[in-house]
């Protein structure tokens, strides 16, 4: 079994979440710890965003940047998790879905008119088999563009909905 990357590129990237095509948003794994993941992307410019708008990119897609780096921190933890725990009973985790961003701050109006790479930061927080909370940032050079806290939910399958 090959090592689990500390970097990687958008093909290593999509190749762990669950965001195809023009939605994997993420162009390159800068680094990761257990508690912490920087990633880049140039797709905010891209005229074929899936997110853009007819006024453009707005600041709001910074979330969903910062979603699809948490669901790789996820993701490269459970790889990790598989390696050195490989004959033990511990699971990787399950996917998850963003429940929540609360606390979020924006900088700015668009991303599409921003030159530089995006630099997506997520911070675990807390969390445990079923939920994680992480603090992220997005950021273009030194100027913020989104800040805030989110909420993961994990393992947990979504019921039908109940017939009246």
């Amino acid at each position: 079994m090959s090592a689990v990357p500390r970097q990687t590129d958008r093909a290593g990237i999509a190749a762990r979440i669950p965001h195809a095509g023009t939605m994997c948003l993420l162009d390159r794994l800068i680094g990761w710890d257990e508690a912490h993941i920087v990633c880049e992307a140039d797709s905010h410019r891209a005229l074929d965003h899936p997110l853009r708008s007819a006024s453009g990119l707005l600041v709001g897609a910074a979330i969903e940047y910062a979603a699809q780096a948490m669901a790789l921190h996820g993701a490269l933890l459970g790889e990790s998790m598989a390696q050195t725990a490989s004959g033990s009973d511990l699971e990787p985790p399950k996917p998850g879905f963003l429940a929540s961003a609360r606390g979020v701050d924006f900088g700015r109006w668009r991303l599409d008119d921003l030159e530089g790479p995006l630099r997506i930061e997520a911070v675990r927080q807390a969390g445990d088999a079923q939920q994680i909370l992480y603090q992220f940032s997005v950021r273009c050079g030194e100027l913020m563009l989104a800040c805030g806290r989110a909420a993961v939910v994990l393992n947990t399958p979504i019921a039908p909905a109940a017939s009246t």
